[in-house]
This record gives structure tokens, sequence and C-alpha cells, in this order.
């Protein structure tokens, strides 16, 4: 029955829209085609940005990058800290007419704590979460912990989206089939065509809350009817179609383009991410070679910032090379562990290849070729490893294509892989908590599984600890720990505008690319 009334719902909606639809339809070039729409499934941003659409959370992140209420209306702390009550605000419905309860919200965090990293972590504290009735949920733990309200809301992949009880109950290594929301924006699964369009249409019954919108907070108020992803991967057809009028933003438009954007007297180029975001190359170390730490060093000593942002992004302007784990310009921004580091040295990489005995074994390395931003890492990586003495196969595929890929642990040799490049915005990098990359549980980790357990210790202290500064220290213990026992390697700091008509207004400054807000005039 709630399939059917979705149905009816989504029909009338475009219905509504269809007799305004010249005022009314934002058309969009995102960063990527979204072939998954399982966003605790992947990390993938353009699956993340999916899960905004239709999906809520208990907690969002102002532009203050403060954490406040968004289904939750109330909650309240025991005095010993370890028991945590919520109260979901009036009014939450899914899209199908039903209300959203405190039987949807367990399973959902669940689900999500079985794959995001600070979920993860957050769970080795929880003895128990249940639903007290249907707007109130409890979750008792073990130990106090200072990262709970940091942890539901947590902005970036993976998000806490709330799901249907049916859906969230689905295995968290399985993907979902009902995209059943409760968000601002109602998916309309009939009309999304992979490689062409997907399409979201205005939830007319969802109720925003009163506060301003800031960042991932705040009042959600769907301002147009309806909401087309446009696929058009070459970066000069989507400008030109951009100075026609035939699409009204660009989320990642080229660098070397811009030029033709900032001569253009219709279209504007606002940076609405201003921390930025940070490439990283990523070892699988579950094979050879990169189960060797030596071997992973190697890496760090051979590359070199410059190389791999001066082939994608060309202008300074735009980028800054930074030896910094946790960014630069950000509160735990340190050169310690990494000074001697990216800066080419080849016989250092070629010494420590010696010392590791490495024979030769092949590098597969995941090349992904249709994300402007990412196309031309990979061959860079190629040619500075070679030149340390690696052997690299370079195997390219489209982005979603290594989006799948980089799930399997298969040998490299049968299906899998030994590393990939991609790139993370500040908000899932700037502390040990948001940095998947450091999270070294091993084969229940993100991609690459590194297990260390000095740096899981180091991270659980992190996030016990309530004192600023003994933060810091437990932050720069961790970056030396990854300098010498290498997670991954960063290899430049970039930033990039959103390209739109000047027709359209509302967009918010944030990490993470939002729609709602957004009028066309």
């Amino acid at each position: 029955m709630g399939k059917r009334v979705l149905g009816l719902l989504v029909a009338c909606v475009l219905g509504m829209a269809g007799a305004a639809q010249a005022q009314t339809t934002l058309r969009i070039v995102n960063h990527s085609d979204l072939k998954i729409l399982d966003p605790i499934w992947t990390t993938a941003y353009i699956v993340r940005n999916h899960g905004y659409m239709i999906y809520d959370t208990l907690f969002a992140l102002d532009g203050n990058l403060q954490v406040k209420p968004q289904m939750v209306d109330k909650w309240t702390t025991s005095d010993d800290k370890l028991v945590w009550t919520f109260t979901l605000r009036d009014g939450l419905e899914w899209h199908d007419g039903t209300p959203v309860t405190s039987e949807d919200v367990v399973p959902s965090l669940k689900r999500w704590a079985a794959r995001d990293t600070l979920g993860q972590l957050l769970w080795t504290k929880v003895a128990e979460i249940k639903a007290v009735d249907a707007r109130t949920f409890e979750i008792r733990l073990k130990a106090p912990t200072g990262i709970m309200i940091d942890a539901l809301g947590k902005p970036s992949s993976n998000v806490p989206f709330i799901m249907p009880k049916r859906v969230a109950e689905t295995d968290p290594f399985k993907q979902i089939e009902d995209y059943t929301g409760s968000g601002p924006f109602i998916f309309v699964k009939d009309e999304w065509k992979p490689g062409d369009k997907t399409v979201y249409v205005k939830n007319p019954k969802y109720k925003p809350r009163a506060e301003p919108p800031s960042n991932l907070a705040g009042g959600k108020v769907p301002k147009v009817d309806r909401v087309e992803w446009v696929a058009i991967p070459d970066q000069q057809t989507a400008v030109n179609a951009l100075v026609k009028g035939e699409i009204d933003v660009i989320e990642t438009p080229q660098h070397d383009l811009l030029k033709i954007m900032e001569a253009d007297k219709n279209i504007k180029l606002p940076n609405l991410n201003k921390w930025g975001n940070q490439y990283i190359f990523r070892f699988n170390q579950l094979y050879k070679p990169f189960d060797n730490p030596k071997v992973r060093q190697a890496v760090l000593y051979a590359f070199n910032q410059k190389d791999f942002l001066d082939a994608v992004i060309g202008d300074p302007k735009w980028y800054k090379i930074c030896k910094a784990m946790f960014m630069c310009d950000t509160p735990y921004a340190s050169f310690k562990g990494f000074e001697d580091k990216y800066d080419s040295n080849f016989n250092k990489a070629r010494e420590l290849l010696k010392e590791a005995g490495y024979d030769g074994t092949p590098v597969v390395l995941m090349h992904s070729t249709d994300l402007y931003v990412l196309a031309n890492l990979a061959p860079v990586a190629k040619a500075l490893m070679e030149r340390a003495g690696f052997k690299v196969d370079m195997q390219s595929m489209d982005w979603q294509t290594l989006v799948s890929r980089r799930a399997r642990k298969d040998p490299p040799d049968k299906g899998g892989w030994n590393a990939f490049l991609t790139s993370s915005a500040s908000v899932d990098i700037v502390d040990p908590l948001s940095n998947s990359y450091i999270n070294a549980i091993g084969e229940n980790g993100w991609f690459g599984w590194p297990k260390d357990d000095e740096l899981v210790r180091l991270r659980t202290a992190f996030a016990d600890e309530s004192d600023p500064a003994k933060r810091k220290e437990l932050a720069l213990a961790m970056q030396l720990r990854v300098s010498e026992n290498p997670t991954h390697a960063f290899v430049g700091q970039w930033y990039t505008p959103v390209a739109m008509r000047k027709n359209i207004n509302g967009m918010l400054e944030s990490a993470v690319t939002i729609f709602w807000n957004v009028e066309k005039k």
C-alpha cells in the first residue's frame, strides 16, 4: 500500500510541476553520474548528495561547524552520562504518507554504524539502543563518550540518514532497493536513467524546521518543483549548455574553462566550500606490495604534490601545497612527520624499496577517466612511482566502476586492486574522528583495510578526551604514526567554485552540494 501511495503522490507532484516547468525545473550537471542509490553502502559523494535530497538526519552541521538538531526536537542525558534520550519533532512523514517513528531510527543507526568509521567507534560504547515510544528512542552506553552528538550529526560520508524500518533492516553490506525517504525531495525512480538523468520532485508535505537554513542545518525549504541531475560527462559540452541556458548549474566546473564562464555576464562563480578538498592516494594493505609499511613509505617519498595539482587544477589560485594530514588552516594542522616527504626524493624511495625486498610485484592502480578532477591523477602517480622503481599496471575505468571495484577484497590479479586516487571534502578530513582514512581497524574499515592497533588506540583516546590541548597532542601523535605506518598519501589541497546562471539564487555555503533553499527566477 505504501509504494502505491508514494506513486500517486509523485504523479500528482509531477503533474503540478509540468504546468510551470520552465520556471520550476532546476537542471544541474554534477561531478559524477548517479549509478548507486544507497548512501550507507558507499561513501561516494554523488550518492551522499542523493541521500541529502531524499532523506533527513537527526542532527546537522551549521555554517559555524556546530551540530544542531534536525529531526530531533529535544534530548537529555543522565547524570552518569550513560543514558541518552532523544525525542523526534512532530510532523515527520515518509514520502508515502506514513509517520516517521523511533522504530525507524533504531535500525537506521545500526545499519549506518556497521559501515561508517565514526559509527563503528561510537558503537564500541553502545550497550543498547531501543525505541521507547513512537517519538522517543534511547541509547544506553557502556562508558561515557564525548562523540555522541558529533557522530549523529556527521555531515559527510557515511551520513547517518534515517530510513524506514523495512529499508533500514537491509544487510549493511547489501544495497537497498526501496528509496522512500522523508526529506525535502522525492526520488522519481521511473525517470532515473543512469548516463542520462536523475529526477527529484519537491516533497509538498515536508515540514522544515523554523530556523533559517545554515549549511546542512535549519529549515530545508524546497523552492523548485523539480530537480534534474543531467549527465554530461564532457566539460566543454556542459559549459556550452550553461552558456545557452540549457542547464542552470555545474557543480564542479573544469578549472581551465573558468575564464570562459567569467567572461559571460549571465554566469556567476561563487566558492561555496571555503574549506576546500584534499586529494588522496589509497593503499590496499591486504596484498603485496602495500602490506609492507616501507613500500608505502616509498610512495610518500616518491610523490610531490605540485605535479598532481598542476595536472588537474593548474592555477595556483585554486590549490595549496600542504603537508598537513588534517589539512592546512584547520585546528589540527601540522607538518610534523612529513617534512621530508612529498618532495620526490627518488633515491630515498628506492632505498626503502630495497630494504623492503620489493620484488617487482606490479601495483594495480585504478584510474578514473570520466571525472576531470580525478582523471589526470593516476597517470602522475604512475610516472612518479615508476621513477622510484615500482612496476605499475594502471587500469582505466569510469568512476562508478571504480567505486564498485574498490569494495572488492579479491587479489589484484583476480579483479581486485592495489591503489586508487580520490578526493575528500574538508569535512571528511579535518579531525581524527571524521577522517576515515586513519580508521585502521582492518577488514571492517574503509576500502584499503589498514590494521594498526596503535592508531586505533590513539583514535579511541581522542574520542574519549574532552581537553582541547590533549586532543591536539593525540591528533599529532596519530599524524606521526601515519608518517611511519602510512594508511594513505595526501597529495594536495584544492578549491573550486560552483558555476551557475545568475537567475539562480539561494545556494548555501556548504562542503556538501545541496538544493533546498535554491530559487530559479
